[in-house]
């Protein structure tokens, strides 16, 4: 016999803008580890890389997520019925 499927658990709200910077800080710290131990031109530019992708993590993330929330607003507004006049 099969058990009945549980509903899925709501998504886990995260600060997402946060985890980027937390990703990109962790990449300053490894270029200024690479720059003081004298590591090869190829790992300081995967650092340098790595900044940039967070940086614009930074940014772009919190436009992602209006938009999200605007597109769902708006599918909820074509959902609701119009009230009767």
């Amino acid at each position: 016999m099969t058990r009945a499927r549980r509903p899925d658990p709501p998504p886990l709200e995260t600060n997402d803008v946060r985890i980027a910077q937390a990703g990109t800080v962790a990449w300053v710290i490894a270029l200024i580890v690479l720059l003081i131990t004298g590591a090869d031109r190829w790992w300081l530019w995967v650092c340098v890389t790595g900044i940039a992708i967070g940086l614009f993590a930074i940014w772009y993330v919190p436009r992602l997520q209006s938009g999200r929330a605007r597109q769902e607003a708006a599918r909820a507004a074509r959902r609701t019925p119009a009230d009767p006049e």
